[in-house]
């Protein structure tokens, strides 16, 4: 049996983390002298605990144990299993990822503009999960766009030093049909 790649992976750990409400974000794989590395990241919408993510390791390095002896994974003479939740720098790339980020700092490019860098603050994702609202202050004004997923070619979560303002992050609180109708500008 070859060596099991991320997609692979994916397909066997998503039940093991759906049964905990969690999502397996990204598996990376890499083949190191004696022992091959595992690299699992899961995330859930409630941030899951250290003892969550514990007693997820033991699950899926049980379930590796018994993959390989029945010959249905491959890791050669042995695996380092790594299992954490994404950091900062993960990039938003599905409509769960915005919705668990919502009232943090985004910095993201669009379709018409891919090096173009804008920065706004995560408001509410809309029930079909294709569009977001973005908040940003502008002369102490809060503004709200609309952006469809499918426009927003990278984005990543931002790290701010300063408190944000009551009125920003209250606006970030706000239903998608209100962010959609205080729309300053609308990309569809």
């Amino acid at each position: 049996m070859a060596f099991p790649t991320p997609a692979q992976l994916t397909d066997i750990l998503q039940p093991v983390a759906a049964r905990r409400g969690l999502d397996v974000e990204d598996v990376k794989t890499t083949r190191a002298g004696k022992k091959s590395q595992v690299i699992i990241r899961v995330d859930g919408d409630e941030r899951p605990s250290s003892d969550v993510i514990e007693e997820l390791s033991q699950d899926i390095s049980a379930l590796f144990d018994a993959k390989e002896e029945a010959g249905e994974l491959n890791f050669g003479a042995g695996y380092t299993l790594e299992v954490s939740t994404p950091g900062v720098d993960f990039p938003l790339t599905a409509a769960r990822h915005w919705r668990r980020n919502r009232q943090r700092l985004v910095g993201y490019a669009l379709v018409d503009a891919p090096d173009t860098t804008h920065v706004a603050r995560i408001g509410a994702v809309s029930d079909d999960e294709e569009s977001v609202a973005l908040i940003t202050t502008v002369k102490k004004e809060v503004q709200y766009q609309t952006q469809r997923l499918e426009n927003i070619t990278r984005a990543v979560v931002e790290i701010e030093f300063a408190q944000p303002s009551a009125q920003e992050l209250e606006a970030a609180m706000q239903t998608f049909d209100f962010a959609e109708q205080n729309s300053a500008t609308r990309e569809d």
